[in-house]
Parts: structure tokens; sequence; C-alpha cells
């Protein structure tokens, strides 16, 4: 096969109480599931990456692509300036036509973030998982791959400076 096309549960039948019962399939399952199709194609990823005996799930609240690397901070921040194409597709933000433009780039110079954006990469995440001769060091191994989740899933009408020391309490 070459294409594999997902679609969200919708029950046939009202009589068989063995499905749950669902009014409208959530649609970020069938968006999480086409990512990781992607991820497994385009970038190079296992399927034991994404998903695995202890994480059995997509996180339905971020893309496969960064659950995976707040679950790996050990392989993080890569120097986009050093690091193979095949770690720059890891990095969240940074795609495959970035990766490709990145890995050319740095033939004739350092990049810094002005040029990270030109190429285009996502900052907002990237910056959490990259370091280059201009980014300060507040990657995911100084913030805590929690507090990074909780920046980058926050919802755009909330205002955080994320310069400011927050405790997260458990509940």
């Amino acid at each position: 096969m070459k294409r594999v096309y997902y679609s969200g549960f919708v029950p046939v039948n009202a009589y068989d109480n063995r499905l749950p019962a669902l009014k409208q399939p959530p649609l970020v399952r069938e968006n999480r599931l086409y990512q990781a199709d992607w991820l497994l194609r385009f970038y190079q990823f296992q399927v034991d990456e994404i998903v695995n005996d202890a994480y059995p799930e997509l996180d339905l609240e971020v893309d496969p692509k960064l659950s995976w690397a707040l679950r790996n901070p050990q392989a993080f921040p890569v120097d986009v300036n050093k690091a193979d194409y095949e770690m720059l597709l890891r990095v969240p933000g940074i795609g495959v036509k970035s990766a490709k433009m990145i890995v050319v780039s740095r033939r004739y110079s350092r990049l810094g973030t002005e040029q990270l954006k030109k190429i285009g990469v996502v900052m907002k995440k990237a910056q959490y998982f990259i370091t280059c001769h201009e980014l300060p060091v507040r990657t995911v191994n100084e913030l805590t791959p929690e507090h990074v989740r909780h920046i980058l899933t926050q919802k755009k009408g909330k205002k955080f400076d994320d310069r400011q020391l927050t405790l997260q309490f458990q509940e």
C-alpha cells in the first residue's frame, strides 16, 4: 500500500452496547494518526518510538514528534550548526524541508535565530530543543519536559511570561 486513510470511530448501530457511545469522533485523534504516519514515512521514526508499552496511546494534547522529544530530553539540545540531518528531523519545529535547508545553509555561515526563522523553522517549539550561537540556554533540560509541555500547550488567550518562575502543584 502506498497510502493509508484514517477515520475516527463512528457508531453504526445503537443496539450494540459493547461499543463506545460517541456522538462525534474526536477529530484530534484522527489528526494524531496522520501525524504519526507522517513521522514513520518521512522522518525516519520507528513505531516503538512513537508508541510502546510505556506509552501505548498517542498523546492527544501534543503532536507525536513533540511527545517523543519530551520523553527523550537526553537527546537535546541539538546544535543546528553541527547536527546531522537525521537528528535535525527529530527536533520539534523542524520539518524535512527546513532540515535540508539548514544542512545546505550552514556550509556558508553559522546559523542564528533570524536565519532559522527565514528557513521556516517554527521557533516557538524548536527553541527548547536546539542551540545556536544566539539562543539563550533555556532548553528542555534546564526547564524540565513538564514545564516545556505546559508552555507549549497553554491556551492562546492566556498571557504567560515564561521568564517568571512558576510552581506546579500536584492535585
